[in-house]
């Protein structure tokens, strides 16, 4: 059985719901009848046009809230609104990654890298989930099983590099998961029934992944409503020590 199914009222948080796979995740838990209140995320309103249109059309379920993760005042800001209507929260999600950007593309060598770069990647793959971490505790501090899930990417794994590259994306990632991990002991001890777990959804057909899609078999290139009925099915199916643990769209536990 499913913990989702143990709790009525649920309660859950997407960050970074504007578009992609969080996005995904708000649509298919709105069609979800299980979930009282849906609290989603996005950076700047212009972005965001499916995510607020939603809103529009659900508003007694989906809070749309803006909510920079590298600005930890905003991170507090949106807590408190979340605390002024709920005292728990059941699920979050946080979608928030960063691949590419203008001026900002993964290094092929040595001689592409450069701080400003690293600081950029580790500010939103890393810092933000364990800032998140930080300020949603006392929402998890409750004694009903709840998950805390942030999108990481197997690209994070040490033991499975094989390639080589990516040097900012991997290592903020595998500093993610070693963040997220130390995060879930910690939430061991004073929201016990809390679960926390890093996720690789697999090549899911979006901005992030679409100038690196060339070399992916079609077959393993997902759709993001296939990606986000993966994940949730991991999620749903996470057991008491699974917490602190990395896994792939399929349910399988990755190397660190």
């Amino acid at each position: 059985m499913s913990f989702i199914d143990e709790i009525n009222p649920m309660n859950a948080l997407i960050v970074g719901a504007s578009r992609g796979i969080g996005l995904g995740f708000v649509k298919m838990l709105l069609q979800d009848d299980r979930i009282a209140k849906v609290y989603a995320t996005y950076r700047q309103p212009e972005s965001a046009p499916d995510l607020i249109a939603l809103a529009g059309k659900h508003s007694e379920r989906l809070i749309c809230l803006k909510m920079d993760i590298t600005d930890e005042l905003q991170i507090v800001e949106a807590v408190q609104k979340i605390s002024a209507q709920v005292d728990k929260l059941h699920l979050v999600v946080n979608c928030v990654g960063l691949l590419h950007e203008e001026n900002l593309q993964p290094e092929k060598s040595l001689r592409q890298i450069n701080s400003e770069n690293l600081l950029r990647y580790f500010q939103i793959n890393s810092i933000g989930a364990v800032l998140l971490a930080k300020h949603l505790l006392p929402l998890f501090r409750h004694g009903e099983r709840s998950v805390f899930a942030t999108i990481s990417a197997k690209l994070g794994s040490i033991g499975d590099n094989q390639l080589g590259g990516w040097y900012g994306y991997r290592a903020s990632k595998a500093a993610l998961n070693m963040l997220m991990r130390t995060a879930a002991i910690e939430y061991k001890r004073s929201c016990p029934k809390a679960l926390i777990v890093t996720l690789h959804p697999g090549t899911t057909d979006t901005r992030l992944s679409r100038p690196f899609q060339g070399n992916v078999p079609a077959e393993q290139l997902f759709s993001v409503e296939r990606t986000v009925t993966q994940l949730l099915t991991v999620i749903e199916q996470l057991q008491e020590g699974d917490s602190g643990q990395f896994f792939s769209w399929n349910g399988n536990r990755l190397p660190w």
